[in-house]
């Protein structure tokens, strides 16, 4: 799904280039032909024939250089002539330097305005290939779990915020991470960073959820003494005492078994939604954990056993971003009224709908200004139809054995 917004936006982007560079066009021939008018019908004897000076610094605001020398050596031009009753000479060759003083301010300030753009089409690129790297989208279909994500970023000048997810096909399950790392935006990505890498191994090696989460406190406390050392040189390569005491991380951790059954760890984090066709129901089977960083783990873990995801069923994880955005009179996002608007499509396994129409139901909400990072996961069980392929295939393959016997 992300990769399918990032088509949109890109095919929304050069359209809007378009038009913004035509409107840059046609608006200094408007004022330069607004110039010539007023002075050709206005006894004001050249005193309006300056405003001519103000068409190029308009063409080269939002247009090239090449666009701005045109329009400037045409006003320039339009200057010199004596346009206008009584305009006096000095008077028209006075606007015409003027003009050209203003092309040559403008051509270097559009020169360094290019490159800075250029700067930042760059550091754009680098942020996108971040964010497929630390933030990468998951795969449409886990072992017969279908699966749709979206991510929306409340700092601007950033595509990966505080709020992390994956979804990992283990040989002991499905298993699935969704956080929230204190704060939001560049500061929180190195966070994101030791949590995902961390669980991306530990989903492989540890047979029970307990040893997932296990790893990824040691890997968060590991993260934040190297931070506490970087940020703090006077602790000499020591151990800080306290490092970071501050930073936490909200997480909740769902495997899902092969026949449905249904395991959760939750350190803070909101409890799911259970999706079907009655709509969307909260699964909150227990009391969550403090979230991880603030306080040791327990030595047992409590292990919660949920209903299981029958085929055809899904469940909505989200980040609190969701439902603390408020609208212009503070009220919050009304999520459950949303998740019930688009469970219809849950039906047919088509969690990416879902996904969408929650978002878009937020933003409109929130007139697109988010104080934190969103992060938004649908899972849906489409495993009905796997065992009904796999006993087609034994048929099939019986078939061929007892031709071949024959």
């Amino acid at each position: 799904m992300i990769r399918t917004w990032a088509r949109r936006g890109g095919a929304r982007r050069p359209r809007a280039v378009r038009a913004r560079r035509a409107f840059f066009l046609v608006l200094p021939g408007l004022w330069v032909l607004a110039v010539v008018i007023w002075e050709l019908f206005s006894t004001a004897d050249g005193q309006f024939l300056q405003l001519l000076a103000a068409a190029p610094a308009i063409a080269c605001a939002g247009t090239g250089r090449r666009q701005c020398v045109v329009l400037g050596g045409l006003c320039a031009l339009l200057a010199l002539l004596p346009v206008g009753p009584g305009v006096h000479a000095l008077t028209r060759v006075g606007t015409c330097c003027a003009v050209l003083v203003v092309v040559a301010a403008s051509y270097l300030t559009a020169g360094r305005r290019l490159r800075l753009l250029r700067e930042l089409e760059r550091t754009r690129e680098v942020a996108t290939a971040a964010q497929r790297v630390l933030l990468r989208p998951p795969p449409a279909r886990v072992d017969g779990i279908v699966v749709a994500a979206d991510h929306l970023a409340a700092d601007e000048a950033a595509t990966v915020g505080g709020d992390l997810y994956d979804v990992v096909a283990t040989r002991h399950g499905v298993r699935v991470v969704i956080g929230d790392v204190r704060g939001h935006g560049l500061g929180a990505m190195g966070t994101v960073a030791a949590v995902l890498g961390s669980f991306r191994e530990a989903v492989h090696d540890e047979p029970e959820l307990g040893g997932v989460l296990r790893k990824l406190e040691r890997a968060l406390h590991r993260h934040l003494r190297e931070r506490a050392r970087a940020e703090h040189p006077s602790a000499g390569g020591g151990e800080p005492e306290s490092p970071l005491s501050e930073e936490f991380v909200t997480l909740l951790l769902v495997e899902i078994d092969r026949d449905g059954a249904v395991r959760t760890l939750n350190c803070g984090h909101p409890w799911p939604y259970r999706l079907s066709r009655s709509g969307a129901l909260p699964d909150a089977p227990g009391e969550p954990m403090p979230p991880l960083g603030l306080f040791p783990l327990p030595a047992e873990l409590p292990v919660t056993d949920c209903p299981p995801l029958l085929p055809g069923q899904a469940i909505f994880l989200h980040t609190d971003g969701a439902t603390d955005a408020r609208d212009a009179d503070g009220t919050f996002f009304p999520l459950p009224r949303a998740l019930d608007d688009s469970v219809r499509s849950v039906r047919d396994c088509r969690p990416s709908a879902v996904v969408e129409g929650v978002r878009a139901a937020l933003l409109r909400h929130s007139g697109g200004r988010l104080s934190d990072d969103v992060a938004l996961l649908v899972l849906c069980n489409d495993r009905l139809r796997v065992p009904a392929q796999a006993d087609a295939a034994a048929l099939a393959r019986g078939r061929v054995r007892a031709g071949r016997a024959e």
